[in-house]
């Protein structure tokens, strides 16, 4: 199986890789369109800015790659927002694979923005969260959400309840960081990899 993580100027590339390789998977990671194209699965992921990710990812070709793309695709943290229409973070237009709008979050009961360290996942509806347990504990680190819709797989609650998944058809997206979040984060990648 041929697994491709696509190369952008956003980093955490490296700890998706390692966190596939201790599942046995070895990725490539490329911004090559030809590569992404003949994978069997395509990992998404990104920590960042979305206005200059979505520049590389133009300028490379690759927001219209991604869009077309037909095999399971998995956007993680950044990778899921530029999935997304539109996001405020610099008033950035992005991919519009699923209809929603990323906001950021308004600092409400003395909570902190960004939301860094764990939380739980609940409302989890997907092959992807198979022998995962309502309320896990997932790693996530942003300062901008995904409201919910029916395109939502599992919510999550900070300042209130925002999509922390997403899927719609072959893709897949989430919020948290699997490669950070132990042994259920784990389960949620080989989910992808092997289930899906």
């Amino acid at each position: 199986m041929k697994v491709v993580i696509i190369k952008y100027n956003a980093g955490n590339i490296k700890s998706v890789l390692f966190a596939l390789e201790r599942i046995g998977v070895n990725a490539i990671v490329t911004d090559d369109i030809d590569e992404i194209r003949s994978a069997d699965k395509v990992i998404f992921p990104g920590v960042g800015e979305a206005s200059s990710a979505m520049q590389y990812l133009k300028e490379k070709g690759l927001d219209k790659l991604i869009c077309s793309l037909t095999q399971p695709v998995l956007g993680i943290c950044l990778g899921m927002q530029l999935m997304c229409t539109h996001s405020e973070e610099n008033d950035t237009l992005c991919m519009g694979i699923f209809p929603e709008k990323v906001v950021r979050f308004s600092e409400s009961n003395g909570l902190k923005i960004p939301q860094i360290g764990w939380n739980n996942i609940t409302d989890l509806k997907s092959k992807l969260f198979a022998g995962i347990p309502e309320n896990a504990y997932m790693y996530f680190v942003h300062s901008y959400y995904v409201e919910c819709s029916g395109d939502t797989i599992s919510t999550t609650d900070y300042t209130q309840k925002y999509s922390s998944a997403l899927q719609k058809n072959n893709f897949y997206a989430v919020q948290f960081h699997p490669e950070k979040s132990g042994e259920v984060g784990q389960r949620i990648l080989e989910n992808f990899i092997n289930n899906i």
